[in-house]
């Protein structure tokens, strides 16, 4: 893990070049038997919440049975799902989120979940306890990745933005006939908030991400390159004008 040195600004930022070195279960095979899908695009389903584990203050990472040990959740790599709960105020709210497992995790899903003070869904995450049931319909989504379908990402992610650069990265990692190359820059307002960390201690740069920060540790213009970006709309929306600036044409960009 390569991380920025610089000195100014408010954000905490990390950087991976390459490969990123996040844990990975081994590459799953599948048998010839397909396994049952239990996404419904058209049908919100319930799945029970069997494990809750505090990552921080506001972070909690969930983990739900899928309905057979054997059962995969069928969401395509880089898709996400809708989330339906209730808030404080006893109002139905959906709000999408994307698992940090993927279908090579038979029998259950995990959400890592950043939950906000005011945040409408997050009060249903807060009060979610352990035997209950979340509703989910899916897979939602434009972004369909294909291993080899590009040379390099470069990945902007900021805050919970992490979770979608995650789920492709992972994906890269388990495929071993996958080698393509993920250079990653992930921004947050404090080093708490960083999700998913592998160092405890942090050691990079403070700094809003800037057009040279970009220039350095993601891969140049290309017509086989590719930059994702997921954030607050702050960022993505200063991230996009950054990329224009630099020459990065639409199609090779993709906004999560």
């Amino acid at each position: 893990m390569e991380f920025l040195e610089t000195s100014e600004g408010q954000l905490y930022i990390g950087v991976a070049v390459g490969l990123i070195a996040v844990g990975v279960a081994a590459y799953f095979l599948f048998s010839s038997t397909k396994p049952k899908v239990c996404l419904d695009p058209e049908n919100f389903k319930d799945f029970k919440l069997v494990k809750k584990t505090q990552l921080s203050h506001n972070v909690a990472k969930f983990k739900f049975a899928l309905h057979t040990p054997t059962s995969v959740l069928g969401l395509p790599i880089g898709q996400h799902i809708s989330c339906r709960g209730k808030d404080s105020q006893g109002e139905e709210v959906i709000k999408p989120y994307t698992p940090t497992t993927l279908d090579s995790d038979v029998g259950y899903f995990e959400l890592v979940i950043k939950m906000y003070p005011q945040g409408r869904m997050s009060h249903h995450f807060r009060e979610m306890r352990e035997g209950d049931y979340l509703d989910v319909k899916g897979p939602k989504g434009r972004f369909k990745y294909q291993p080899g379908q590009v040379r390099a990402f470069g990945m902007l992610a900021g805050g919970s933005g992490i979770t979608p650069m995650f789920q492709v990265t992972r994906a890269i990692l388990e495929n071993p006939n996958d080698k393509t190359k993920v250079h990653l820059i992930y921004a947050n307002v404090t080093h708490e908030d960083i999700l998913l960390k592998p160092p405890e201690e942090w050691s990079g740069g403070v700094g809003f991400v800037s057009k040279e920060m970009i220039q350095t540790h993601c891969p140049a213009p290309a017509p086989d390159i590719q930059i994702l970006r997921c954030g607050p709309p702050p960022m993505n929306k200063a991230m996009a004008a950054h990329l224009e600036a630099l020459g990065y044409a639409p199609e090779m960009q993709f906004q999560f």
